[in-house]
């Protein structure tokens, strides 16, 4: 039980540090571009990446067979970011977050043509109920969805190619590999494109792009701590602790209040993840062998 609470702390500290991060990106997106913000991320990233490596095991660690895999896993990542950095500056923090909650949606569904895999009649249900919770919050009318929640919902899908790449190949590659080229492929991808959309950096500005890259690593760390003290069934629910920041985060700089109808897509959007992870759960459970 104890591994367990250690676990689910360091679960809540890595949700804080990405909470962090995106309210940095949102208050940089107001006026740099999302290609020269995840540039700077990535630029940080990568030599803390190498050190964690070195330390988890030397940086033969970042040793790959599948470069062709990593190349598309990085594009994905790219999109991912891109599509986040760009929503949250077209949006509220809170009203964004919740709108990337679709992202395990999306997972239960294209793991059926990617993936190849059944999805249960609860895991449908909880997904309808999920994708009704988006459109309580996008509120499509005639004018359509907005930009913002375009993108978002974007990143959702891109995050959700991410998790099924990664449950695919991630058996097969070490976690530093995956994230190190996670990271060096958008750094790469942003750095040709940083002369299209440079703009100079106010004096206050790189103190927080340095923080979003240690935030950004700092997140990976705990969050990767939290799945080995304690079962993805228990550590994995605390990541919507995520929405609390936001809104809290949205109303100390932005003056942010979510109104009823975030609130309630929100829930919907979080109970049918938390449905779709314990059915999930439920059936690694059947399917794990018997000593």
């Amino acid at each position: 039980m104890g591994s367990s609470f250690k676990g689910i702390g360091f679960m809540c500290l890595g949700v804080l540090c990405l909470a962090l991060g995106d309210a940095i990106s949102k208050w940089l997106g107001e006026v740099h571009s999302p290609l020269q913000i995840i540039f700077f991320r990535t630029l940080v990233s990568l030599p803390l990446i190498m050190l964690l490596a070195h330390q988890g095991g030397g940086l033969r660690t970042l040793s790959t067979r599948r470069p062709g895999v990593h190349l598309i896993r990085g594009l994905i990542y790219t999109g991912t970011m891109g599509c986040f950095v760009l929503g949250l500056t077209m949006m509220p923090l809170a009203e964004g977050t919740a709108i990337a909650f679709a992202a395990p949606l999306f997972v239960s569904l294209l793991s059926v043509p990617l993936l190849g895999e059944r999805v249960s009649v609860p895991v449908v249900l909880a997904s309808l109920v999920g994708f009704a919770g988006v459109l309580v919050i996008v509120r499509p009318g005639s004018e359509g969805i907005s930009l913002g929640a375009l993108s978002m919902l974007g990143a959702a899908v891109f995050y959700a190619l991410m998790m099924i790449t990664a449950r695919r190949y991630g058996g097969r590659e070490h976690l530093w590999a995956m994230v190190f080229y996670m990271t060096l492929v958008p750094f790469v991808v942003t750095g040709l494109a940083l002369p299209l959309v440079w703009q100079a950096p106010a004096l206050e500005h790189w103190p927080a792009f340095l923080m979003s890259g240690v935030l950004g690593v700092g997140a990976t760390a705990f969050i990767t701590l939290a799945f080995r003290h304690a079962p993805a069934a228990i550590a994995a629910p605390f990541d919507y602790t995520a929405m609390l920041w936001a809104v809290l985060l949205g109303w100390m700089f932005w003056d942010e209040v979510p109104d009823l109808g975030v609130l309630i897509g929100g829930t919907l959007i979080i109970a049918s993840g938390l449905a779709i992870a314990y059915q999930e759960g439920r059936t690694s459970l059947k399917r794990r062998p018997s000593a």
